[in-house]
């Protein structure tokens, strides 16, 4: 019983799986068959799609070639016109021309005719020409014959005198020419050195500088010495100045070239002496600070002398080198104050003439920076400073002017005599330089050494600051007529032997004294 019941569910369960497996491939052969029929639909649907597809290409293919064919035409149709029309115009233009080429024809022809004409008026005058100068050669001829002289011989005695007649004039009127510009330039410049002068005011005498410190006592020059000389040493190594003590009593003297560390050498030894304290280090200390203190100084100067003459600010190091003149002096007179002084003239002067104010302030104020180091460069001070001015982009004008106003270079501008006018003048104030004082007193002795070297003059006097001269003749002596001749001689001989500014008046005096005594 179990067996036969193993047996039938084997062969029950076999039975149904090949019933399942022949229902799977009957269901799959119906699929595919469905498949097929698909797919059969789906490639005649899309053949009968291409088909009409291609249909309507072809269509629209032949309506574009219709389209363009009917354009083309059109415009076929428009250029025929266009060149139908372009072809009348240039029958009309060549109709024209031939018009016109046969007008110019007729004219040329005219022309012609009239060029013909005119060759034979030519040739007719050409005979009468001839004819003219046959005539004129023979009453040429005829007038030599006459004359006894050729043409030739009357061209040349008309020429020489003719040029000898132009040349004396030419000379008369180029003397005339020179005298009166050489009176007006004469008069102009004396009216604006004149009123330059006039308009200036200024010290005579600028303070001088001091060499020598006092001491309060004796006693203080072993101190400045030191043990074995060592403050001494440190302050002459410090400053770059000597120090000399002598038998010279409460004194001590200092030497150098250089004058700003002459100042910073005096002021240091003026505090080292209040101060008490003197040794090497304290000595560096106060040669460090006095140094700042000058250089502060030194440029506030140079700024200070730019604000005076309204002028505008330089480099730096001009306005350093310009304030360094406050320690410089020439002659007693000090550089800087010099140069300020100058800066004012060479304004004025320039204002009078027309030139550029400022830039004359200003050449005037740096002619003489050079000075400020000519101790330490070789060469003359105007063409030191003359190359510090290029250096530091000062004008041009000025530059030449710095140079120029002791003529180391020529004075080609007219700045650069304003400037040698300008210095000239501010050297030459009476009590400005010890040195014109002395040769001033020796003009005013040699214009009467003058004037009594003449017969007949008792007595002369310089007046006016060496401007006049007044002679006292005998008027037994001398004639009123002598007393003329006698000034024209004594202004030749002044003229001849002494060099001086402006003009000096002679003046001749011959009187007749009676004198009686009441008693």
């Amino acid at each position: 019983m179990g067996l036969e019941w193993i047996i039938g569910g084997v062969v029950g369960l076999l039975a149904g799986i090949g019933g399942g497996f022949y229902a799977r491939v009957v269901l799959g052969k119906r699929k595919l068959h469905e498949a097929e029929n698909r797919a059969k639909s789906v490639l005649d649907d899309a053949e009968n799609r291409a088909k009409t597809i291609k249909k309507e290409a072809e269509l629209e293919a032949k309506d574009t070639q219709l389209k363009a064919k009917a354009h083309f035409e059109r415009e076929f149709s428009e250029k025929q016109r266009e060149i139908h029309n372009l072809e009348k115009r240039l029958q009309a233009k060549e109709d024209n021309l031939e018009k016109k080429f046969n007008l110019l024809e007729t004219k040329e022809e005219e022309l012609f005719k009239q060029e013909k004409g005119i060759v034979d008026k030519k040739e007719h005058l050409g005979v009468l020409e001839r004819q003219y100068q046959e005539q004129i050669l023979e009453t040429r001829r005829a007038l030599e014959r006459a004359a006894a002289i050729t043409t030739e011989d009357a061209k040349k005695q008309l020429k020489e005198s003719l040029l000898e007649d132009a040349k004396r004039e030419s000379a008369t009127l180029m003397m005339k020419i020179e005298e009166e510009a050489k009176a007006e330039a004469n008069k102009k410049g004396k009216y604006i050195i004149a009123s330059t002068i006039e308009r200036l005011a200024s010290d005579y005498v600028s303070e001088r500088s001091l060499s020598t410190v006092p001491l309060p006592n004796e006693e203080l020059k072993g101190r400045i010495i030191g043990r074995e000389g060592r403050n001494i040493r440190a302050f002459e190594a410090a400053t770059g100045i000597d120090v000399v003590i002598d038998e010279t009593p409460d004194a001590v003297i200092l030497s150098g070239f250089n004058p700003v560390r002459r100042e910073i050498a005096r002021i240091t030894m003026e505090r080292l002496l209040q101060d008490g304290r003197i040794h090497p280090s304290r000595i560096e200390e106060m040669v460090a600070k006095v140094t700042d203190e000058i250089n502060q100084s030194i440029i506030e100067a140079g700024e200070q002398a730019f604000m005076e003459l309204k002028l505008p600010k330089a480099h730096p190091e001009i306005v350093k080198l310009l304030g360094a003149l406050k320690y410089r002096y020439s002659y007693a007179q000090n550089v800087l104050r010099h140069s300020i002084e100058c800066g004012f003239v060479c304004g004025m002067m320039a204002a009078e003439l027309g030139i550029d104010e400022m830039k004359a302030r200003r050449a005037g104020l740096l002619h003489d920076i050079g000075k400020a180091v000519s101790h330490e460069v070789e060469g003359a001070h105007a063409l030191i400073g003359m190359d510090f001015c290029k250096k530091y982009k000062e004008d041009e004008g000025v530059c030449h002017a710095v140079g120029a106003h002791h003529e180391d270079i020529p004075q080609i501008y007219a700045l650069d005599s304003l400037v040698d006018a300008a210095d000239a003048l501010s050297g030459a104030r009476p009590g400005a330089r010890r040195e014109v004082l002395e040769s001033y007193i020796k003009r005013l002795e040699d214009l009467e050494k003058i004037s009594l070297s003449f017969n007949g003059v008792e007595k002369a006097y310089a007046v006016q600051a060496g401007r006049e001269i007044r002679v006292m003749v005998n008027f037994q002596e001398v004639t009123d007529a002598q007393a003329f001749v006698i000034s024209k001689d004594i202004a030749k001989k002044i003229e001849q032997e002494m060099t001086y500014p402006g003009q000096i008046k002679v003046t001749v005096i011959r009187e007749t004294r009676a004198t009686e005594y009441a008693k």
